[in-house]
């Protein structure tokens, strides 16, 4: 299930902000941050029109990650797209699968953006099966040598999926039923 983020998940998020094997499998860079900075952060949540983060709970273990769109462009209707799971023993167990679809469903389904993107470091093999496999996306092109991580340059798989692939995919894998 998707949900707000709440105060009562602060603690939980910034033990993940803070660990390095969760961080260098995301783009973007991170440094170590405060419970201050994380207060801060999610003061500012609530006047942000352009960038819309949620909170991954299942019923049996709580919050398990988070999900976004980002950078939303209302006028085209598009927006990026991230997930993490900072709960790494619940990888692989299509929790990541349900989080991308439950946003793609509110996406394109309520919001009525028309795609969404996303971009993956090249060795992020588990986010590439996740997104190129079972939610359909596409690969749209390379950024290369795009993110510095474990001491090289690694290249951006840009990836992305359309309103109509994404109502292709519902047919074929029928997978709300």
């Amino acid at each position: 299930m998707l949900r707000a983020i709440e105060r009562v998940d602060l603690s939980t998020l910034h033990k993940w902000a803070n660990d390095p094997d969760i961080w260098h499998m995301l783009g973007g860079w991170h440094f170590p941050g405060s419970m201050a900075a994380m207060e801060r952060w999610f003061e500012g949540l609530q006047n942000e029109q352009l960038n819309q983060r949620f909170a991954i709970e299942t019923i049996d273990f709580g919050l398990i990650g988070t999900t976004n769109l980002i950078e939303i462009d209302w006028k085209n209707n598009h927006a990026f797209h991230g997930v993490m799971l900072g709960e790494k023993d619940l990888r692989g167990k299509g929790y990541g699968t349900d989080a991308v679809m439950a946003t793609m469903r509110y996406a394109f389904e309520e919001l009525h953006m028309e795609r969404l993107d996303s971009s993956i470091i090249e060795y992020n093999e588990s986010s590439l099966k996740l997104y190129l496999g079972r939610c359909g996306w596409k690969e749209e092109g390379r950024r290369r040598n795009w993110y510095f991580r474990k001491n090289r340059y690694w290249d951006s798989i840009i990836v992305g999926i359309t309103r109509q692939e994404y109502f292709e995919l519902l047919k074929t894998s029928n997978y709300w039923k």
